[in-house]
């Protein structure tokens, strides 16, 4: 499978990155004893790392503040804060589907924006480009959303499969019978590389604790050709 950045998001969004991880070999089953432990030790974490901050002290760390900058574009606030302000508040993270539990911990670890889709709903190879706004696709709630003109979003041969603004599509999410994966990392102007790979790292690494014979078949930064 190719993973390519569009010409058009080369010319105007030439800093931002994209991340992708994929894995094979999956068997999430009986891996709730497993992440619960994570989780637990996910949130103490968290919950001493940011302690006495408020949104607006949250908004100037580093990570979310060009995220923050991203989504402001759009009148629209950072997901990723909203869910950590929940946990630092007192709330869980939330159990599920294991795959999805884990990017969930993997994306409040570092604060960075993934999508997670079935490889084998796919179809064709993935192109990160720039809306022009006309684009449309099927929400996770299963509503036709149009892409709002230059939030970035990923597509396969059929269609739009995730959005920054918007978040994942229908057709391509991760399912109970899902056996192979793709992440991919939203790396918007002012996150580097580093962030993105290290980020993704720890998302195999949890995944192989209730998968140990996961594969991983990719994990890089997108380029242009």
């Amino acid at each position: 499978m190719n993973f390519t950045l569009s010409q058009r998001w080369q010319e105007c969004c030439p800093t931002a990155i994209m991340g992708v991880l994929v894995l094979h070999n999956l068997t999430p089953d009986d891996s709730e004893l497993k992440l619960k432990a994570l989780r637990s030790e996910l949130e103490a974490k968290l919950r001493s790392q940011y302690h006495g901050l408020d949104r607006t002290a949250l908004k100037s760390l580093p990570t979310i503040g060009v995220y923050d900058a991203f989504y402001r574009r759009f009148r629209k606030t950072y997901h990723l804060l909203l869910q950590l302000e929940s946990v630092l508040g007192g709330k869980s993270i939330p159990a599920g589907n294991p795959l999805v539990s884990a990017m969930f911990m993997a994306e409040l670890n570092d604060l960075l924006l993934t999508a997670g889709h079935d490889l084998d709903r796919l179809s064709g190879p993935i192109q990160f480009d720039v809306a022009s706004g006309s684009e449309s696709y099927e929400t996770m709630s299963g509503e036709t959303q149009v892409l709002k003109a230059d939030d970035l979003f990923t597509a396969d041969g059929l269609g739009v499969i995730s959005s920054v603004i918007y978040g994942p599509d229908r057709r391509t999410r991760i399912l109970p019978t899902t056996r192979a994966a793709l992440f991919t990392t939203y790396g918007v102007p002012g996150i580097t590389p580093e962030q993105v790979l290290d980020h993704l790292g720890q998302l195999r690494d949890w995944i192989q604790v209730f998968s140990p014979g996961a594969q991983v078949s990719a994990l890089e930064i997108a380029s242009g050709k």
